[in-house]
């Protein structure tokens, strides 16, 4: 299926137009067939010569409708501009023309009714004008046919020209990911909640699993059946009109301009930088503004960059990506003010004086807005798949830009985060000498990541060590500081009677607290066991050759009195002979060397 959006100027035969296409009414309202006049979009379908399915979005010309006439333009790849023959070029002729070129809409034919009505003069005429006014548009070389429905002149001719644009408009994408955005929502007894939209790119099937995102939140719903053309289908291919039943939402929860989308694989977003493409420039518009993409028209802030560059916020998030067009417009305005392209959706915050100007200065340098370069230049690191979701080319890394693991790392990043983690360490230290090293958790902080493969990224890069759930410099020796003395006097005790473990009070008169005791084991200074014990390392050694002397198996009493100590000592001593394999346990309160 191919689907093609009307355009141009109200009462010019859009509808009229379609209907002599089709054979099928598109106006949908009994306001509008009372009136004569399309105020909302019309769906209507049929084949052209070389078998093709065609449908026609049929949108109001009307400058009160625009809204209405943006959401049916919005997703449509192709566009049949309508001047009347009689009446010439109009007001809403050049909003329709704005709004296609803002949208990007390359491809069309251009359709000259009630052709009927005026001579070959004023056809020339009309003619003329449609050139000039189209010329330095994507339309300028759209062929111009002259058609009456009324006569059926001309009908063929345009049927035929339809099929030659349709089948030089790009394939579209079936493996792509779903954005479907809906411009109808309704309640279908025995089916529950039907949404409609032109399905653009991807492919949906019955059963199905997406996300709705209606009223700024992502909803999971299940595709429960399909229309296509009034006929029930399986699945849904690129580009076509379609009908969703879904499950797990009520009709009245979805409004236009919500979307269907393929989960966790857009990204939702309020704020991002544009380049104006067609329009006024964009320091001379109004702030606050309302913006149109898709099917969706919402309220923004617009902050100017420069003439050529925004940032807008949008008052409700959408699901966006690099390249998606949006036509801005006043909110009581019933023109087109500017057409602008999303060329960063994570843009860098504007703090400084002059940050407005240099952001602006950056994004004219951009020669390429797929390529992720600019957006690593101020973000650093970002995960493949976010630069892959926001529509960046992936296939390489550019230049200065490592791939690790899932993220895309600028050098600068990682030099940054080598030289802030060896800072750290280094401050820490300094600061509590009888500390192990830096807590990875604080290291986390410094750095700003939360990622242990980031954070042992930037280890390597400072040539640090981890150990123990610590950071700290390679092969550095503990610095006791103050508690030096006091470590050194328990030494030459320990040295003379090796057994002989000071008590708590011992160790509070030598300045030995827990602290001072932990660093010192960790420099290899003194051995810590249960119960408060402390010996030195050599102890257990001292301890083996000991307990080698004596008959075995030996008992703890029998141990102790080898060893000249305390039952204190001797116990926790003996455990840890246990745990190191140096000693067994027998039976009752026996032991023997291992």
């Amino acid at each position: 299926m191919y689907v093609v959006a009307t355009a141009g100027h109200v009462d010019h035969g859009k509808s009229t137009l379609a209907r002599t296409l089709t054979g099928m009414d598109p106006d949908r309202w009994e306001e509008e067939k009372r009136r004569g006049l399309t105020i909302d979009l019309g769906f209507v379908w049929t084949h052209l010569p070389s078998g093709a399915d065609v449908a026609f979005v049929d949108v109001p010309g009307h400058e009160r409708f625009l809204g209405n006439m943006l959401a049916g333009l919005g997703p449509a790849p192709v566009v049949l501009f309508v001047v009347a023959a009689d009446e010439g070029w109009q007001a809403q002729s050049t909003d329709h023309r704005d709004a296609i070129a803002a949208l990007g809409i390359s491809h069309g034919v251009v359709a000259l009714t009630r052709s009927d009505r005026a001579d070959d003069q004023r056809r020339q005429e009309v003619r003329g004008e449609v050139g000039r006014q189209l010329a330095g548009t994507a339309l300028a070389d759209a062929a111009i046919i002259e058609v009456s429905a009324k006569t059926g002149e001309g009908i063929e001719k345009l049927r035929a020209e339809l099929d030659t644009v349709l089948a030089a408009a790009p394939a579209p994408d079936a493996e792509q990911r779903v954005r479907l955005w809906v411009d109808r929502s309704f309640s279908v007894k025995g089916a529950g909640t039907v949404v409609t939209g032109t399905l653009g790119a991807g492919s949906i099937a019955v059963g199905d699993r997406l996300d709705l995102l209606s009223g700024g939140e992502l909803v999971p719903v299940e595709v429960r059946g399909l229309h296509s053309e009034n006929t029930a289908v399986v699945s849904a291919q690129p580009v076509t009109r379609v009908a969703v039943n879904l499950r797990g939402v009520e009709a009245e929860a979805i409004s236009r301009g919500d979307s269907l989308l393929s989960p966790s694989t857009w990204r939702v977003t309020q704020e991002f930088d544009v380049r104006r493409v067609s329009g006024e420039s964009l320091d001379g518009i109004a702030q606050e503004l309302i913006a149109h993409t898709g099917t969706a028209g919402v309220e923004a802030r617009v902050r100017p960059l420069s003439g050529d560059f925004a940032r807008i916020r949008l008052s409700a998030p959408l699901a966006l990506q690099l390249g998606d067009r949006f036509v801005l417009r006043g909110p009581g305005a019933r023109h087109v003010l500017a057409g602008v392209e999303i060329v960063d959706l994570v843009p860098p915050a504007l703090r400084r004086r002059g940050a407005a100007a240099r952001r602006a200065e950056e994004l004219a340098q951009l020669e390429d807005n797929r390529n992720p370069a600019q957006s690593l230049r101020h973000r650093g690191y970002v995960l493949l798949s976010e630069l892959e979701q926001d529509g960046y080319e992936t296939s390489a890394p550019p230049a200065g830009v490592i791939a690790f693991n899932k993220w895309w790392i600028t050098a600068r990043q990682v030099g940054q985060w080598k030289q802030a983690l060896n800072d750290a360490v280094q401050e820490h230290m300094a600061a509590k000498p009888l500390s192990v090293g830096l807590p990875r958790g604080a290291a986390r902080d410094v750095l700003g990541v939360e990622e242990d493969s980031l954070l042992n990224l930037a280890v390597a890069a400072a040539k640090l060590e981890s150990a123990e759930g610590v950071i700290r410099l390679p092969g550095a020796a503990v610095n006791l500081g103050e508690a030096e003395a006091g470590v050194a006097e328990l030494e030459r005790r320990l040295k003379r009677e090796p057994f002989a473990a000071p008590e708590a009070a011992d160790l509070r008169e030598l300045g030995l607290g827990n602290k001072e005791l932990a660093a010192a084991e960790r420099a290899g200074r003194l051995l810590r066991l249960k119960d408060g014990v402390v010996l030195l390392p050599a102890a257990v050694a001292e301890a083996r050759t000991r307990l080698q002397e004596i008959e075995q198996p030996f008992s703890t009493s029998q141990a102790r009195q080898a060893l000249c100590t305390t039952r204190r000592v001797a116990i926790p001593l003996l455990e840890q002979l246990d745990a190191k394999g140096i000693t067994r346990r027998l039976d009752g309160s026996l032991r023997e060397l291992a």
